[in-house]
């Protein structure tokens, strides 16, 4: 008893009475302008409790965490609050961790708020507010889940539907163009033939040509004979009959006796220019 008699009164000699005071007049004003909802003047005071004074009992560092809530500072708000979530006050505890649940569903983040809020409840399981919230952040999770959920299936739906019409489109250009191929494949197929039976019909008529040219020698071989026998008189033909001479034979012998009667002529008409004798009677 004396032991610890002595350890309070050395405690006693080293504690600044002033600053006791200071620290106390500092809390009630801190708390005064909190519940004024003068949050601005609150977290100076308290701010300056912790950081300058070393004030760092849980009460305090809460309740500038709270200050900072208040006025919307969600950042220094957190940061104040996370210390104090491994607090060995479980009421404590319990509240830091409700509070970084309650940040982090305002900033969509609702997994971390949802472990929060579970380990609000671990440490006070009384803590009805911390259930709630675990709850509703669980329900809201779930239909976040169940809208991303159906989100990918519509997406993979949209992009079903898109690849199905991107195949359809590129069934048809195929189409297209195979139909394409298939008309110019017969207009080409109908030129070659139309040039086919042009050159068939050409070679037709030059061999009709052809054809008729050789009819028309022969004809005209044919009537030339013709005319050579209605030349030789009907006698003349029975007579080389007798013979036993053809008709070329005897235009052979004609011809030749045509030359030498030709021949004859020319000698007398030469002797025919002489000078005539006048020295002898013209009888």
């Amino acid at each position: 008893m004396k032991a610890l008699w002595g350890v309070l009164l050395v405690t006693f000699l080293f504690i600044d009475p002033g600053k006791i005071g200071k620290v106390n007049s500092l809390k009630s004003e801190a708390k005064e302008a909190f519940q004024a909802k003068d949050f601005k003047t609150a977290i100076a005071k308290y701010k300056y409790l912790v950081d300058s004074l070393g004030v760092n009992e849980d009460e305090v560092v809460m309740n500038l965490a709270h200050a900072y809530f208040q006025a919307q500072d969600s950042v220094n708000a957190f940061s104040r609050y996370l210390p104090l979530a491994q607090s060995n006050d479980r009421k404590i505890k319990s509240l830091a961790n409700q509070q970084l649940g309650v940040l982090s569903n305002r900033e969509s983040k609702f997994e971390d708020a949802l472990n929060y809020f579970k380990q609000a409840l671990k440490a006070a399981p009384e803590n009805e507010d911390a259930r709630f919230n675990y709850e509703m952040v669980k329900k809201k999770l779930e239909e976040q889940q169940k809208q991303e959920q159906q989100q990918n299936q519509d997406k993979n739906k949209d992009n079903k539907d898109q690849k199905d019409n991107k195949d359809q489109k590129q069934d048809k250009q195929d189409k297209k163009e195979q139909n394409k191929d298939q008309k110019d494949k017969k207009d080409q197929e109908k030129k070659d033939q139309q040039e086919k039976d042009k050159k068939e019909q050409e070679k037709k008529d030059q061999e009709k040509k052809e054809q008729q040219k050789k009819q028309q020698g022969e004809e005209q071989k044919k009537d030339d004979k013709n005319k050579e026998k209605k030349e030789i008189p009907p006698s003349v033909s029975d007579k080389l009959k007798e013979m036993q001479m053809s008709e070329e034979k005897a235009k052979m012998i004609l011809e030749a006796m045509k030359h030498q009667e030709i021949q004859y002529l020319q000698q007398n008409k030469r002797k025919a220019t002489k000078p005539k004798d006048r020295s002898k009677p013209d009888w």
